[in-house]
């Protein structure tokens, strides 16, 4: 008996739960919509207006982004930085995050945000963000870790055509 007296209110809290977020208690004296004299343009009609819709995107050829990523850089930032662990990474979009490590040498951790946005072995294409435990690094320092970045792409790359 009490068994199905417990089921019973957790169905109920669960049922309940699920509902709440269905409404918005609005008061009494609330306006909801457009009232007259309104310039009321819904969603999608702007959708419409633009073409492009959610559908699209489950379209043949409709919202197909690729990001493309330089394969050089990536290793070179993956084995530049190798001494800081990795939280994330992201070949589609080109982000790769770390956590804070020390590197060989210093006293100093640092975390390191990098973003490779383009498919071009360029200075351009690399973006990379380091931060210490007190806040941002010092410029000296993101820049020395762009260019041991650059600096290993291009052997990476010049080996690759070695083959």
């Amino acid at each position: 008996m009490q068994k199905i007296w417990v089921t019973q209110i957790i169905t109920g809290m669960a049922v309940a739960a699920a509902l709440s977020g269905c409404g918005v208690a609005t008061p009494s004296n609330a306006v909801i919509g457009p009232q007259a004299g309104d310039n009321f343009t819904s969603q999608r009609d702007r959708n419409r207006s633009s073409g492009t819709t959610i559908w699209d995107a489950f379209r043949a050829g409709g919202g197909e982004q690729t990001v493309a990523v330089n394969k050089y850089l990536w290793a070179a930032s993956l084995e530049v930085l190798n001494f800081l662990p990795v939280e994330s990474v992201d070949p589609f979009t080109g982000v790769i995050i770390t956590g804070f490590g020390t590197p060989p040498g210093s006293g100093r951790a640092y975390r390191a945000t990098i973003l490779i946005d383009d498919p071009a072995l360029d200075a351009r294409s690399l973006n990379v963000s380091l931060q210490t435990r007190n806040g941002p690094a010092s410029a000296p320092a993101v820049q020395a870790v762009e260019n041991a970045i650059l600096s290993r792409a291009r052997q990476l790359r010049i080996a690759d055509d070695a083959l």
